[in-house]
């Protein structure tokens, strides 16, 4: 037995890119390693299948999954976890590495079975000491294990002090399991860039260059080896190249916003999904305690600015519709409506209450100065709002925002930086407004953004990089919000449950230290014509955007060329 002594990565960090690129923008680079992916002459069994998942030039080789710059390929199609948690539908969950799992009746006792003769694609065996060395690992044993053991090669036995129901899919789901034969050898985990991966899934890699990568299928794949041989992922940075690419056909797989998604497939040759799943949001800085500095660290001017944003009217202009109403609790609506607890609103108010925006400052002792800008002992209603260059929907949006509160006597400057300013800002703290993405939870349940992206333990003081698998970017602290998190997760009865979720919504609906905006249109398009087996409206088998973690190995194992 073993105690963790502080929190480690209990989930996978493609979430930092996942939220990212769930809006990102792109555009075509330069003809890289590989196959070439404008030769569309090709049938489609001799030539690979062209994916953009969101990396912009140029591309670093980086397949380490416990890194946030990690590459895409990396997250399903080489490393797994050991079952799949349909983030679309919801169900039971399929096994990977994993055959089945039971919990004890006291939700102190996890045992998982795992599947026979699964190899790593060197050749050597899988076995459960890996996924001992996976959550015992510095870098990925959560503190709520006390205990993991192997008692033969194809069993998992995980101990808890305290029952641990709600974190089955962060052990189960969310985990990618690393060979204990490679990464013993590995001096610094958290900076190895992992070049050569050696992982279980359907695919290895073949070549990386700084504007594509391709992956080849694994031989040694445990179901046999899949039917689509080659991918490659390009690199491209704005969103109009990467719309033009999937119209002249040189892209087969992208998960992308475009406003009017009929124009590239009206032909019929492209396949289109649009899957609303993850809150776009304005992260605030909202902490002074822990160094947060603006505005913003007021509740006052959080709760003026968010009633009097206009989010029907933003999504009309820079979603086009295709997203839908966020909740402030962070339940998915519709899904997660039992979740939402008597009282709380099940969705953020859509229109803009310019007159409530300016009677909540105005209680709050802020007077309009002589620029009609409120102020207050000094300080301005005033911040800057970043979004990231070439992301065209958080852009408009963002100059949205800017026109909107304005009328409300509070000034937002919309400005764009780089991803790498994005990503460093946001990790350090150093912001005051951030527009940006949640990554929503693969269960019915919004437990995993409570504990990851909202408790107090998954932050740190302003200067200091969030830790791996932390994700509270706002700096918020609550005890109670705190103490609540950690009752809903030690308890499977759904009504208590609910009674420590109320605690954590009632504060974060009144301390809003994500404005919520909308829950973002996930458009994916897909070639249907060369290539089959994508999942649909009919078939929901997985999650279906190319950046999809997890949800992309599942995809692709399960496409066939045509012809």
């Amino acid at each position: 037995m073993f105690r963790s002594q502080r929190r480690r990565l209990t989930t996978a960090l493609i979430a930092t890119a996942g939220l990212a690129l769930t809006v990102a923008a792109c555009s075509p680079g330069e003809e890289g390693a590989g196959s070439d992916p404008t030769a569309t002459t090709q049938s489609a069994e001799g030539r690979p299948l062209v994916i953009w998942a969101g990396s912009q030039i140029p591309i670093v080789a980086n397949y380490n999954p416990f890194s946030p710059t990690v590459l895409h390929g990396a997250l399903g199609p080489i490393y797994e976890t050991l079952f799949h948690y349909n983030k679309s539908v919801g169900g039971e969950p399929e096994g990977l590495l994993g055959e089945s799992f039971e919990w004890a009746e006291d939700g102190r006792t996890l045992t998982v079975t795992l599947k026979e003769g699964v190899e790593w694609n060197d050749g050597e065996p899988f076995t459960a000491d890996d996924v001992v060395y996976t959550f015992t690992h510095d870098l990925t044993s959560p503190t709520y294990l006390s205990g993991i053991e192997a008692p033969d090669e194809q069993t998992v036995v995980f101990s808890f002090e305290e029952p641990q129901y709600t974190n089955e899919f962060s052990m189960l789901g969310s985990q990618r399991i690393i060979p204990e034969h490679v990464w013993t050898e590995v001096e610094d985990a958290a900076t190895f860039t992992d070049e050569q991966p050696v992982g279980t899934g359907p695919y290895v890699v073949d070549s990386t260059s700084e504007s594509s990568y391709t992956l080849v299928a694994n031989p040694s794949f445990r179901d046999g080896e899949v039917a689509v041989k080659e991918l490659q992922y390009l690199a491209i940075d704005q969103n109009q190249s990467a719309a033009d690419l999937l119209s002249a056909g040189q892209v087969d797989w992208a998960g992308m916003f475009v406003p009017e998604p009929e124009r590239l497939t009206e032909d019929g040759r492209l396949g289109y999904l649009n899957t609303p799943q993850d809150p776009s949001v304005l992260y605030t800085c909202a902490n002074a305690d822990l160094g947060c500095q603006g505005a913003q660290t007021d509740v006052a001017v959080r709760q003026a600015l968010n009633v009097a944003i206009d989010r029907a009217f933003i999504n009309e202009r820079a979603w086009a519709g295709h997203a839908a109403p966020g909740s402030p609790t962070f339940t998915l609506p519709g899904r997660d409506d039992h979740w939402v607890a008597d009282g709380m609103p099940a969705e953020s108010p859509q229109t803009a209450d310019i007159e409530g925006a300016r009677k909540i400052l105005e209680d709050a002792g802020y007077a309009e100065g002589s620029d009609g800008i409120y102020a207050k002992d000094g300080q301005r209603a005033s911040m800057t709002l970043t979004s990231v260059d070439g992301w065209t929907d958080y852009n408009d949006a963002a100059t949205l925002i800017q026109e909107q509160t304005a009328e409300a006597g509070i000034e937002v400057i919309a400005s764009t930086v780089s991803w790498n300013e994005f990503a460093d800002s946001r990790q350090t703290g150093q912001f005051e407004l951030i527009m940006g993405g949640v990554v929503g939870p693969s269960i019915a349940d919004p437990y995993s953004i409570y504990d990851e992206w909202i408790a107090g333990h998954a932050t740190a003081p302003v200067g200091e990089e969030l830790k791996p698998g932390d994700w509270n970017f706002s700096r918020y602290s609550n005890p109670e919000v705190d103490a609540a998190v950690v009752a809903a997760g030690q308890t499977n009865d759904e009504a208590e449950k609910l009674d420590q979720y109320a605690i954590v919504q009632e504060h974060i609906v009144n301390d809003l230290p994500y404005i919520p905006l909308v829950i973002n249109a996930t458009q994916t398009f897909f070639d249907q014509q060369d290539f089959t087996g994508w999942p649909s409206e009919d078939d929901p088998y997985a999650f279906p955007p190319s950046w999809g973690a997890t949800s992309a190995g599942v995809v692709l194992a399960k496409l066939t060329p045509a012809g």
